[in-house]
């Protein structure tokens, strides 16, 4: 009886292969993985809160609750400052403990307790020591890291799928829808984008959301050209030919034939444009015209530094996380682009 041959493997798989034997491409994944997972258990790392307290035989959970402070025998009904040397003496008290984590500071603590002036340098209280304002800088990096990357996730998204719509429509209708959406493209990306950040900073408030939707208008051009490209090449291919002489509609030929064949420049383009999308942001930080006041930035960090040049713990961190963290982007980027390159066979 004759052997049965073992199925091929997909294109899907044959990929992953070639990506996993690009050994500084397939650490950097898992680098970045892992500090974004990190990152998103921020407040278990780093906060002023412990996790759990154990006062007069009850256990106490200040993550998720907040306590006045006369529950551990203070005097005052506001929130418990768990950094006052009063409440810890309080949970040293024999029967009494808090687990405190790793890095006993948020995002927005301020240590009145400091025994050096502000910015002080990295010590045992304060690991890479504090900002200008206070702020353990250890806990600014990790909610910092945080944003920059969360809001690189959205804007990455939004823009691939605006880039995706454009150039699909424009490649596959050609004629006329195409040099109406060259013309459209070719105005819009002449406009001062910088400018327009700065009028719109200084009329409405700055928040997330409204950088998001001003640098969304601006980001889906670049991804736009190359989806036009693939679908200006696949329409032409012999499948699609077939597909409209059986009457497939234009809809199904787009989002079942010719998209799934066109998102190689797409995935390819996914970790550079992250990397766009955080610099960005950084970028905008520094100048003044990113994020809200209080939030913890990368960006606000650098114009820190350049402020506070004796303060050297504070540029050297924050510019060796953001350097950190664009190599492992780009370094993913190129082993994914060598993984998905059809002229890469299989060893």
């Amino acid at each position: 009886m004759a052997e049965t041959a073992a199925p091929s493997p997909s294109p899907a798989r044959w990929a992953w292969r070639r990506f996993r034997r690009n050994r500084l491409g397939f650490v950097s994944l898992v680098l970045f993985v892992l500090l974004v997972g990190l990152s998103l258990l921020a407040e278990v790392i780093s906060n002023d809160k412990p996790l759990v307290v154990r006062y007069d035989g009850q256990f106490y959970f200040p993550l998720v609750k907040a306590y006045p402070e006369k529950v551990f025998g203070g005097d005052f009904e506001t929130e418990t400052d768990y950094l006052d040397p009063f409440i810890k003496a309080q949970f040293a008290k024999p029967g009494n403990w808090a687990v405190y984590p790793p890095n006993p500071y948020g995002a927005h603590t301020i240590n009145y307790f400091a025994q050096a002036p502000n910015p002080a340098p990295p010590s045992r209280a304060n690991w890479l020591g504090t900002d200008d304002r206070g702020r353990d800088l250890l806990a600014q990096l990790i909610y910092g890291f945080r944003v920059c990357v969360l809001f690189g996730l959205a804007l990455t998204a939004v823009g691939t799928v605006l880039g995706i719509a454009a150039g699909a429509v424009q490649g596959f209708f050609g004629g006329k829808t195409d040099l109406a959406f060259q013309r459209f493209i070719e105005v819009w990306g002449s406009m001062p984008e910088l400018y327009l950040l700065i009028i719109f900073s200084a009329v409405l408030a700055p928040s997330l959301g409204l950088l998001l939707v001003l640098l969304s208008l601006f980001g889906w051009m670049g991804l736009s050209d190359y989806v036009r490209a693939e679908f200006l090449r696949n329409r032409q291919l012999d499948y699609v030919k077939s597909a409209r002489a059986l009457g497939v509609p234009n809809s199904r030929i787009i989002w079942r034939h010719i998209l799934p064949n066109s998102m190689v420049p797409v995935v390819t383009f996914l970790p550079f444009r992250m990397s766009a999308a955080i610099l960005a942001l950084t970028s905008l930080d520094f100048l003044g015209l990113g994020v809200p006041p209080g939030t913890p930035s990368l960006g606000e960090l650098l114009s820190q530094g350049k402020n506070n040049i004796d303060a050297w713990w504070i540029s050297i961190s924050t510019f060796g996380v953001l350097v950190v963290t664009l190599l492992l982007l780009t370094f993913m980027g190129d082993a994914l682009r060598d993984a998905l390159d059809p002229r890469k066979g299989e060893a």
